[in-house]
């Protein structure tokens, strides 16, 4: 299966970039902060924290801004591309949307949030679509983090245990052991395992 449509993701970059320049500050989560930690697979939909909730408002005077009850978050279309916008003490994300902005850093100008909650924010993605088209491309990004970011695991052991996500590593195992998607990683069938088990023995030594 095609997961990342050329064409698509280059008008989402489009969208990223012009968004970079608008007069609001936000946080880069999902798919495109997976591609700028590891630049492997760019992202069609584009998923955003805002870091302040009154930049509602700038948004809403540029763009048709709706409001997503149900799922706790604010929606834009631009064609094709969906953007996911959400705001602290509103949306509900596998850590709170308000903490997220103390583990962040800059990439190309962005604002990224950190590899270890990237990977968890990842596998609450992961774990509410688990069986849809979506939770295979998470699970891809979640291998691919682990891979080819500069992921601290003890930090992410800290926080899984501060925000009492106990299922969380022993369902990253199950993603590692049972992971099949290895095209998708730029790694032959030996560079792979090599790989998963260097993960492995790190994660085991925590």
């Amino acid at each position: 299966m095609d997961y990342w449509n050329s064409i698509l993701t280059e008008k989402s970059l489009n969208v990223l970039l012009k968004l970079k320049k608008e007069k609001f500050n936000f946080i880069i989560i999902g798919g495109w902060a997976a591609y700028l930690w590891t630049n492997l697979h760019k992202s069609k939909d584009i998923d955003i924290i805002l870091k302040d909730f009154n930049d509602l408002d700038i948004l809403k005077k540029e763009h048709e801004l709706r409001k997503n009850d149900s799922l706790r978050k604010y929606e834009i279309k631009f064609e094709n591309i969906d953007l996911d916008i959400y705001v602290p003490f509103y949306s509900k994300l596998a850590i709170p949307t308000e903490d997220v902005k103390n583990h962040t850093t800059k990439i190309n100008g962005f604002e990224v949030v950190r590899p270890e909650v990237l990977l968890i924010l990842k596998q609450g993605a992961e774990k509410d679509r688990e069986f849809s088209v979506k939770g295979e491309k998470d699970r891809i990004d979640i291998i691919t983090l682990m891979f080819y970011s500069d992921m601290n695991f003890k930090e992410y052991f800290n926080l899984i245990k501060r925000y009492k996500l106990n299922d969380y590593y022993p369902r990253l195992r199950k993603i590692i052991n049972n992971f099949k998607e290895i095209k998708y990683l730029n790694l032959n069938p030996k560079e792979f395992k090599l790989r998963k088990n260097k993960i492995i023995e790190k994660l085991k030594k925590l």
